[in-house]
């Protein structure tokens, strides 16, 4: 004879309150924490423009600064000393509304160079930097 004593039906669940927590409490780390760490540089690409949209010559408004391989410095083909590059960008630029210019440098030129040439042109006041993105070698 076999006696049941008082055997247990006791259902085990389990408790999903404290995991829905956590997941809130990273969820809401995550949704604070994104924002931050989107770090960048804004880029403004350029418009194309067709021939028939009468849009002119671009290349006379535009100054472009040019770098070649030995580090001499022109600016619209004009050679310019290294020395009196800031004054001169910003006697050329005084009177202008435009503050756009675009740097151009020899491929063969440590970006160290090319970066120094772009802070001489912030510090002259230009407000827009463009970089002429294809290959350049001096004297071709």
């Amino acid at each position: 004879m076999s006696v049941d004593i008082g055997a247990s039906k006791q259902k085990s669940e389990p408790n999903v309150v404290p995991l829905c927590d956590i997941l809130l409490v990273l969820l809401i780390i995550f949704m604070v924490i994104t924002p931050v760490l989107q770090k960048g540089i804004d880029v403004k690409l350029p418009e194309t423009q067709s021939a028939e949209e009468g849009g002119g010559d671009t290349s006379a408004r535009g100054i472009v600064l040019t770098m070649e391989s030995d580090r001499t410095v022109k600016i619209n083909q004009d050679p310019v000393d290294m020395n009196l590059l800031e004054s001169t960008l910003r006697d050329l630029y005084q009177t202008r509304t435009d503050k756009t210019i675009f740097i151009r440098a020899d491929e063969t030129l440590n970006y160290q160079d090319v970066l120094h040439i772009i802070d001489i042109a912030k510090g002259a006041g230009i407000e827009v930097l463009g970089v002429i993105p294809e290959r350049y070698k001096s004297g071709i």
